[in-house]
């Protein structure tokens, strides 16, 4: 049996089926760039495609007393598109699309109560404010290149580019409706890897630098805040703040005919994201996270059961990196996946199931208000379509 041509054929379309596993990871990490198209066959490659995810985190405590409101956070999607060509056997290049951070939450009115107490409390009531929904995201658009090169039985790549990555930020609370932008500031990546085709061995490792925002736009100020302030409607707004570098490690080999097994290992240097800080007018403001840095690590099987269908199985630790600010703690992601060879292209469909550990905020470390959470389940479902030329 020919085992070279399967387990290339499952590596190389694994990603998506990978990415809905462990969508729900890494503080505020979402999709990553697709650039292990640039390890697939042909000439050239399109692959689109997306993760949904629903986080179904809620407090089981606030402020001492029994937590009442409904989850906190929010669902949402993340689209990755890549299209890669290689004029060469040498040489090849990919444009990549996805969005590679996010976060979006809505607090209910057990949570805006506490934290408008503490404010209060702590500046008097003209402090007053609580939070209603607050959320970010960022896309990242890039470009990355791979230099091939013989190398003993295998081949040596190269590989680097550049990304754009945009910064958008809404918070809206009692006194107001908070909108910050960042239209792109630059970041890149560098990595090289290692093949041998004929055992599906294949080893890389990818840095991704930091990117630094500074993000401009306007406080929309509430009815209750314009009668305190003398009617002003709009004030000026800007904050800025960093996004983390990150080292992956990837290794892959084929163990018997049809089978392969996986892994990786991803440190995330989140304890660069202390603080967001932002200017209403005058007036200077923070969110406060505190983190420290994150390891996420991946470990999975894959099988081809016929020319038409393959499978997958993968287990996916992220060490939590919150220290009391806000409650980021610990998941453990289960997920499943299915290739199939469908038209001209080939369908990937993914599954995850992740549990998060319980875990627990207080003023104290920086939080608005005390609370703990239960241990929690999020829920991701992938798609892509995958077509060589």
């Amino acid at each position: 049996m020919n085992i070279t041509s399967s387990r290339l054929r499952l590596v190389a379309a694994f990603a998506t089926i990978l990415g809905a596993g462990s969508a729900f990871a890494g503080g505020f990490s979402r999709g990553d760039a697709n650039t292990d198209i640039l390890f697939e066959p042909g000439t050239a490659n399109i692959d689109a495609g997306f993760i949904y995810v629903s986080p179904q985190r809620s407090y089981d405590t606030i402020s001492g007393a029994k937590a009442t409101d409904g989850r906190f956070t929010d669902d949402y999607w993340i689209p990755n598109v890549a299209v890669a060509a290689r004029p060469t056997d040498m040489f090849g290049c990919a444009l990549t699309y996805t969005q590679s951070f996010g976060a979006s939450a809505t607090y209910g009115t057990q949570a805006q109560n506490a934290e408008r107490t503490n404010a209060v409390l702590a500046g008097g009531a003209a402090a007053a404010n609580y939070t209603i929904s607050k959320g970010f995201t960022s896309n990242e658009y890039g470009a990355t290149c791979d230099l091939k090169f013989d190398a003993g039985q295998g081949k040596f790549h190269v590989l680097g580019g550049v990304f754009l990555e945009d910064f958008s930020y809404t918070a809206k609370s009692m006194t107001g409706t908070l909108n910050l932008k960042d239209n792109g500031s630059v970041g890149y990546r560098l990595g090289a890897a290692y093949e041998i085709p004929e055992y599906a061995l294949r080893a890389s490792l990818m840095y991704r630098s930091q990117v630094k925002h500074n993000a401009s736009g306007n406080f929309d100020f509430s009815a209750i805040a314009q009668a305190n302030n003398g009617g002003i409607a709009r004030a000026a707004a800007a904050g800025n703040g960093t996004l983390p570098q990150s080292v992956k490690l990837y290794l892959q080999s084929g163990i018997a005919p049809d089978w392969l097994v996986y892994g990786s290992v991803e440190w995330t240097n989140w304890s660069v994201l202390q603080t967001l800080n932002y200017n209403v007018g005058n007036t200077a403001r923070q969110d406060k996270y505190y983190w420290k840095d994150g390891w996420t690590i991946q470990g999975g099987v894959g099988h081809k059961f016929n020319d038409t269908v393959s499978g997958t199985l993968n287990v996916t630790w992220d060490q939590g990196v919150g220290t009391g600010a806000d409650i980021q703690t610990d998941t453990w992601t289960f997920g499943a996946g299915a290739l199939v060879n469908a038209g001209p292209g080939v369908l990937k469909l993914g599954a995850g199931v992740s549990y998060l550990t319980a875990g627990s905020q207080s003023t104290a470390k920086g939080a608005n208000y005390n609370a703990t959470s239960p241990g929690s389940w999020a829920y991701a479902l992938g798609a892509s379509y995958n077509i060589k030329f």
